[in-house]
């Protein structure tokens, strides 16, 4: 792989050569077909020549012998040819997922920076096919070539200027076929970042339409979206109309050359040049170029799309991390001692903050992009601009991405839920299946809610959980977070749809739960906050309070009016 990431054609050549074997196989049968459908006009001439003109019975059973085993030999060969390439083309496209797919699940991250979920689901299913197709078009290349070749050598025996008309105009024609589709690839491009776009922003919608039906934004997001899908139709329009002059052109190129092969064919025959057979043959030859022509055409335009595809892809795969690895180890066991020094990161302004192992803090900010800067800060989603952070002593910029999330686990307030069981939910985060996740089910009081679905804790959530209310979902979210049992838990509002007296239940259980493990609650819940040892205030991204959840309520104005408004 180049050193500054693969490229579109690293891309290419790397789906190529991971099927060359089907490649070769479906390539040598392709060209055995092709043989054979170049000889079947060449044997009809012989039959003309040898059994039509002698009146020789003998000589036509044995050409029409030659001609059944042609066909018999050309149909095989195609049937088995196109079955490989179709598994070349699969294989590759599934090997590109799988690319795509570690890529974007890698520790490291930076995949996603500036991507919609969506748009990285269009390259990983549309573009992946398209540089698929490439492996599969390649032998027919190699064949429509093959067919080139033999069919030259056939005019070249019936006559040399036929032949050498062939050979000398076949790589002009190829080159002219090359410029054409210039226009193709780039209008190909766009037309994959268009359809991505759309794809990202209807995934996008789907997923908040709850929110926007509560607030009445359903004509909004339907504007927006028209537009996108507009822009994304427009682009798909030019690529079909640059598709569709990109193959007129290129046939209408081939038949011209085929007349002229034609017309030539029949002059010499005229003269007396070639036999009638021989002008059958050559006429058949030149009928039979069209079939090679039109899968060059094929080609040429497969190749175009896939470059385009092939350089989306690449853009993915060689997109920088956001974090770096690290070779430094935690101590064992993890105690838990976080420390943030001078940390400064977007909302963030040089915070400093010490947490003690065992420990169950608030943080309260008034900003939301201060919370979520410190949520991504702490779970090793970006490193800080300045300043940095500690856990048990050593800085998390030393140590691998996928051993500080391990350590610290940050529960987001959006987390998602998968459509399985409620268990399969809750012991997602665990080690083992045989984990007992039922003290974690009643800190989070999701035992309740599993205690009114049909199947209990074995029924079956639809996708995201959207079968439970909001305050249902946040309830198993939180016991998967806890049922994790991690040294260092931080949780973003786990409580914002739940009612005060089940949220009180979970303030206090939580505490009991958690015990001598390091807890960081970022919330404005009164109840929450209440059951903390103490509370940070953070404000214009700095601490600016701090102490008991009482006192603060007490003396700062300012926080009164964030947790208690």
């Amino acid at each position: 792989m180049p050193a500054g990431g693969p490229t579109g054609g690293h891309v290419l050549r790397r789906a190529l050569a991971d099927q060359r074997r089907r490649i070769t196989g479906a390539s040598l049968l392709g060209m055995a077909h092709q043989v054979c459908e170049a000889m079947v006009p060449v044997v009809i001439g012989l039959v003309i020549d040898e059994a039509v003109a002698t009146g020789s019975s003998g000589a036509l059973l044995r050409w029409l012998l030659v001609l059944a085993a042609l066909f018999l030999i050309l149909s095989n060969c195609y049937r088995n040819s196109a079955r490989l390439t179709e598994s070349a083309a699969e294989r590759a496209a599934h090997r590109i997922r799988l690319d795509l797919g570690a890529r974007v699940l890698d520790p490291r991250g930076g995949a996603d920076a500036g991507r919609l979920p969506g748009a990285l689901t269009a390259v990983a299913t549309g573009d992946a096919r398209r540089v698929g197709s490439v492996a599969s078009a390649l032998p027919y290349a190699i064949s429509a070539l093959a067919g080139l070749a033999i069919s030259a050598v056939a005019l070249l025996r019936v006559s040399v200027p036929l032949g050498l008309l062939v050979l000398l105009g076949v790589p002009p024609l190829l080159w002219l076929g090359h410029r054409i589709s210039r226009p193709l690839e780039r209008r190909s491009e766009t037309e994959q970042e268009r359809a991505a776009h759309a794809s990202g922003v209807a995934a996008d919608l789907v997923a908040g339409l709850r929110v926007l039906k509560g607030i009445g934004a359903e004509p909004a997001a339907v504007s927006r979206y028209r537009v996108t899908s507009r822009d994304s139709l427009a682009a798909a329009l030019r690529a079909a109309r640059s598709r569709a002059w990109h193959d007129g052109a290129i046939l209408a190129l081939t038949g011209v050359f085929i007349a002229v092969i034609g017309l030539v064919g029949a002059h010499l025959a005229m003269r007396g040049t070639i036999s009638v057979g021989d002008l059958v043959a050559a006429v058949g030859l030149a009928q039979y170029l069209l079939g090679p022509f039109q899968l060059l055409t094929y080609v040429n335009g497969e190749f175009a799309q896939g470059r385009a595809s092939a350089d989306r892809i690449a853009e993915i795969l060689a997109s920088p991390p956001s974090v770096t690895a690290g070779t430094a180890t935690l101590p064992t066991p993890v105690a838990g001692h976080l420390r943030l020094r001078e940390v400064t990161h977007g909302a963030l302004r040089g915070i400093d903050l010490d947490i003690a192992p065992g420990s169950l803090v608030g943080v309260v900010a008034k900003d939301p992009a201060v919370a979520n800067d410190l949520l991504l800060c702490l779970g090793r989603e970006l490193d800080p601009d300045a300043g940095g952070i500690e856990l048990d002593g050593v800085p998390l910029t030393e140590l691998a991405p996928e051993d500080v999330r391990r350590a610290i686990l940050v529960a987001h307030h959006d987390a998602d839920l998968f459509e399985s069981s409620l268990l399969d939910n809750v012991r997602a985060g665990t080690d083992d299946d045989t984990t007992d996740v039922g003290p974690a089910l009643a800190a989070a009081t999701a035992d309740e809610v599993a205690h009114a679905l049909p199947q209990g804790v074995d029924t079956v959530l639809t996708e995201r959980g959207r079968s439970l209310s909001g305050g249902q979902r946040q309830r198993v979210a939180l016991a998967r977070a806890l049922a994790a049992d991690p040294p260092v838990l931080v949780v973003h509002d786990p409580t914002t749809a739940v009612d005060t007296v089940t949220e009180s239940r979970i303030a206090d259980r939580l505490r009991d739960l958690r015990r001598a493990r390091t807890t960081i609650l970022v919330t404005t819940s009164p109840a929450l906050l209440a059951g903390t040892d103490r509370v940070v205030m953070l404000d214009g991204g700095a601490v600016a309070a701090e102490g008991p959840h009482p006192e603060l309520v007490a003396a700062h104005e300012a926080y009164r009016s964030v947790v208690l408004a």
